[in-house]
């Protein structure tokens, strides 16, 4: 059945609202089953819980207000000339508007792999990067449908929804370690006998270091599920700004073929791309799981939008080779 971007919006809003509820849920768990652990009481798992909230919530502050200033200079990006990449900035500025948003900064990565990423905490604090090789690549059509991509992570306030989930996934990640470590120096064993909790603290206990070891692996995997839908999210934000399917798609394709290894990207950064820059034939990729929905699957959710036929068996198979 064909859709409209207004359905793929809703959908993908509901199933990153969910997701972000699940990884809060897991970090509860979590503190909770170690708090009623060590005191047996379950007024210490709520105070656990609380603790790794305002431990992770205080580690993102630097991130938050800084964060955009540490990508783009472990990006190599510089600011976008305004005689030089003047058709750039007007093609931002087109986009920008139809966004309803204020114009970003604009920087240029000298690099011939195209590709392009967005951050900033709010739409008045936003920047836009894109390499050298994206301009020398696209055409203006498919350079719209990348910007347009790019100011739909803006205006959705993809970057401050993708914090709170990173919130929620440091918090799990440091409650497990210092977890792990107290009942690598005795802690957990000192509590039991102080407190006396008998079998069922016992149980809580076998329960807090399955949590401790199983919760970082899954709330990764809820990590990389909100980024898979807000990136669906934001191609459909690009169909509603340039009421134009075609020209993203042929971006999307275009940047996910191209065989140009983008040096400055790496691990940290790789989840901000509008396609992922680490390619499947780079020593890099070895044992990264994936920060991005399936390229194919991308094309064939924007060719839903206009009745276009779908991806065939071998057009879905050269993508997947190098992506």
């Amino acid at each position: 059945m064909r859709s409209t971007f207004y359905d793929q919006q809703a959908s993908n809003r509901r199933s990153s609202l969910l997701l972000m509820v699940a990884a809060a849920l897991l970090l509860a768990a979590l503190g909770f089953s170690i708090g009623m652990a060590y005191t047996g009481y379950v007024a210490g798992g709520a105070g656990f819980t609380a603790v790794a909230l305002v431990i992770g919530i205080v580690m993102s502050l630097g991130s938050y207000y800084g964060g955009d200033a540490i990508v783009l200079a472990a990006s190599q990006a510089r600011a976008a000339d305004p005689v030089e990449h003047a058709q750039l900035l007007n093609v931002v500025q087109e986009m920008a508007i139809a966004a309803g948003v204020p114009m970003p900064k604009v920087y240029l990565i000298d690099d011939t792999a195209p590709n392009a990423f967005a951050t900033g905490r709010d739409p008045a604090h936003a920047s836009v990067a894109v390499t050298t090789g994206l301009l020398e690549k696209l055409d203006r059509e498919e350079l719209q449908g990348v910007l347009a991509h790019e100011l739909g992570h803006v205006r959705n306030l993809d970057i401050r929804f993708m914090l709170l989930v990173g919130v929620l996934v440091g918090g799990i990640a440091l409650l497990s370690d210092m977890f792990m470590r107290s009942l690598w120096f005795g802690g957990g064993r000192r509590s039991r006998n102080d407190n006396g909790g008998g079998g069922a603290q016992a149980i809580m206990m076998v329960v807090a270091v399955v949590l401790a070891i199983l919760a970082p692996i899954a709330a990764r995997l809820v990590q990389l599920s909100v980024s898979r839908q807000r990136e669906y999210l934001a191609d459909a934000t690009a169909v509603e700004l340039t009421r134009n399917p075609r020209g993203l798609e042929r971006a999307l394709a275009s940047i996910a073929t191209d065989r140009e290894v983008l040096e400055v990207a790496n691990r940290a950064t790789q989840h901000l791309y509008i396609v992922n820059p680490i390619k499947k034939f780079e020593a890099r990729a070895a044992g990264l799981l994936s920060t991005h929905p399936p390229i194919a699957d991308r094309i064939d959710r924007l060719r839903q939008l206009h009745a276009f036929p779908v991806l065939t068996v071998e057009e879905r198979a050269a993508l997947g080779s190098v992506e």
